[in-house]
């Protein structure tokens, strides 16, 4: 996977959380649940994810943001979303905008049952092979699509390259869009062909190593449907507490949404 270049942008960070009361949200107070939520100002903090940025989100030791791109897609997507209900976790779903127009009920769905919405381009291509004029415009039908879908639900000012790639100039025109830049801190691997079990593995181990970040994930990818509850669970034994990812400001008043 290629890397892109680091936009040289001083960013402050003045991001602000708000714990969340999980016995009052799951009925099950055995499950993984959701330990806060993260509000955070694109404006302040608009890269994150040490793979290719100077910080990330403002985690504690031991706590993870779950994503998951490319989607949706059935019946992957919906198996995702019952395994993350089952725990009481929430994520963050990048969605192309292909995708939305081709499910957008599916993406409805992803945003009804709590989780945060962003955006993915409208096809999975390589941005920074694109002429600027091009990857721009990708940029805003993937938005458009998204948008549509939704129906009036708030879309999230957050972005994700497919397959992260950026130039510094697509960087800069995204930021100047009042959008968020997300890469990762952690990469699951499930796109490159491997087992449910080397999937956890490889990823628990990531995980342990890092200590806490932004984990990449696909609900594409029948792998990662099926690893998905045991992933959940072995984020519980081993004490790792999963954080949610809200944009600040009021409820559906962000750049993408406009």
């Amino acid at each position: 996977m290629k890397r892109s270049s680091t936009l040289a942008l001083v960013a402050t960070l003045l991001i602000g959380s708000a714990t969340i009361a999980v016995a009052a949200d799951c009925p099950n107070p055995k499950t993984l649940g959701t330990s806060r939520t993260l509000s955070v100002d694109p404006k302040a903090f608009p890269l994150v994810g040490k793979d290719q940025y100077e910080e990330t989100l403002a985690l504690n030791n031991r706590e993870v943001v779950l994503t998951f791109d490319d989607g949706p897609s059935s019946p992957y997507t919906e198996m995702v979303l019952e395994a993350l209900a089952a725990e009481c976790v929430k994520a963050t779903f990048f969605v192309t905008g292909e995708n939305a127009v081709d499910d957008p009920e599916l993406v409805r769905r992803i945003a009804k049952e709590g989780h945060t919405i962003g955006t993915h381009a409208y096809e999975h291509i390589g941005l920074d092979e694109l002429p600027f004029e091009d990857a721009k415009k990708h940029i805003e039908r993937g938005i458009k699509a998204a948008t549509d879908a939704l129906q009036g639900s708030p879309l999230a000012p957050f972005f994700r390259a497919p397959m992260l790639d950026l130039t510094p100039q697509l960087e800069k025109h995204i930021i100047s869009r009042g959008l968020m830049v997300w890469s990762i801190d952690v990469d699951s691997f499930d796109w490159n062909g491997i087992t449910e079990e080397q999937m956890i593995e490889d990823t628990m181990k990531a995980l342990e190593k890092a200590g806490r970040g932004i984990v990449l994930m696909h609900d594409i990818q029948p792998v990662t449907a099926r690893a998905l509850p045991q992933f959940l669970e072995e984020l519980k034994k081993r004490n790792f507490k999963v954080v949610h990812v809200v944009p600040a400001g009021p409820k559906g008043k962000t750049a993408a949404a406009r």
